[in-house]
């Protein structure tokens, strides 16, 4: 019995496959569906800007404040 399609996302050539046709290294994935595949690189950067948002956060802590600024300005 199969189980529910996958879909993924071709990074070498844009498009969207059902069921792994492609190389690993290829693809993006497994999605439930094919539009969330197509999302696959709109999800990607939202995600990696989230983490080098946190990654500039956790770096900057315990920094102390510049010159001049008052720990209510912060």
């Amino acid at each position: 019995m199969a189980g529910p399609a996958e879909f993924y996302y071709n990074l070498t050539n844009g498009t969207v496959e059902e069921g792994r046709q492609s190389h690993g290294s290829e693809l993006m994935g497994p999605y439930a569906s094919r539009e969330e595949a197509q999302r696959a690189l709109d999800k990607a950067a939202a995600r990696n800007e989230e983490w080098e948002d946190e990654d500039e956060k956790w770096e900057d802590w315990g920094e102390p404040p510049a010159e001049g600024v008052s720990p209510e300005a912060r």
